[in-house]
């Protein structure tokens, strides 16, 4: 049993780098304190996880053949991963490190690799930032028409404001959970180490836990770093993430929330003028997206290859 700390371990990192993409606008424009965010994360995380969590299972565990050590090896070397882009407070898919991760050991073991199975990953991750920017597009679109054909007043619209974010950002950290548990334990149950109920509650914990103690760093990167938001454009980038979330929690595939996060917030940023989004920043953030699955794919190789030497 004690090859599931690696997954533990990757629940925490998970915890500590997506969280922003749930919580990170809200935070940064100063709607929400940190520590409420923190605690309604961690409560609906952990609901989605058990309620919605099976199904990103069988996805991420078919791409190669798992046993205990792969499966020990693929949670620590992405684990790793997204812990060090945490550190740098960049947001990542841990999807992607999982992945990376399985196929740096299937080439290591010179295993068959599902490739229709990985096309169909791919193709969600290149799915996830656009759909979301066409989500958020319309949705902040439409609101705004809305509300200004009723003319709220200010206290009103405050109060809506703060409201909505609050319960998008229930609903966006109970579409992680259901998401991307699959990432955390989703191999140690396909390996046959714990069953599918077990995997989604321990997952589900180990995620809320990194989401209280570290992540605050990454939910200021996510919120103030890439587009300057108010109140209304937070609500919008943490609803239209949590809705193409939910969306391939229903299909089984487990997705980038960050992916999702930054498209919303692109999707703002189209709204507001290009001239609003920070392309530095932007940047750096696509530069991690794009090295995170090479990095825990070849961390993942060179582990494997010395647990084969070595055994």
């Amino acid at each position: 049993m004690f090859r599931l700390i690696s997954g533990i371990f990757l629940g925490w990192s998970l915890g500590a780098n997506d969280s922003a993409n749930v919580f990170g606008t809200a935070v940064a424009s100063g709607v929400i304190r940190f520590s409420v965010a923190a605690t309604i994360t961690a409560i609906f995380v952990t609901v989605g996880a058990v309620l919605q969590g099976a199904g990103g299972m069988h996805t991420l565990g078919g791409l190669t053949t798992q046993d205990l050590n792969s499966a020990f090896v693929s949670s620590f070397a992405a684990a790793l991963t997204v812990t060090t882009m945490t550190y740098c407070c960049l947001p990542v898919s841990t999807s992607q490190a999982v992945v990376g991760a399985i196929l740096g050991i299937g080439i290591a073991m010179q295993q068959v690799i599902h490739w229709r199975g990985l096309r169909k990953v791919v193709l969600c991750w290149i799915g996830t930032p656009v759909g979301a920017i066409l989500i958020a597009f319309v949705l902040y679109k439409s609101i705004q028409y809305l509300l200004g054909k009723c003319k709220v007043g200010i206290l009103f619209m405050n109060a809506l404001i703060k409201y909505g974010l609050l319960i998008s950002g229930a609903y966006g950290a109970y579409a992680l959970g259901a998401n991307n548990v699959a990432n955390v334990t989703g191999v140690f149950a396909e390996a046959g180490l714990i069953t599918i109920r077990q995997a989604v509650l321990i997952g589900g914990i180990s995620i809320a836990f990194g989401a209280v103690t570290y992540s605050k760093r990454v939910m200021m990167t996510v919120g103030s770093g890439l587009v300057s938001l108010d109140g209304f454009s937070a609500f919008i980038a943490v609803l239209s993430q949590a809705i193409t979330v939910h969306i391939y929690a229903e299909i089984g595939v487990p997705v980038s929330t960050s992916q999702a996060i930054i498209g919303g917030v692109l999707g703002i940023g189209l709204v507001l003028g290009m001239q609003t989004i920070h392309r530095r920043t932007l940047l750096n953030i696509v530069v991690g997206w794009l090295s995170t699955p090479i990095i825990a794919g070849i961390v993942a190789f060179l582990l494997m290859k010395g647990l084969l030497l070595f055994s």
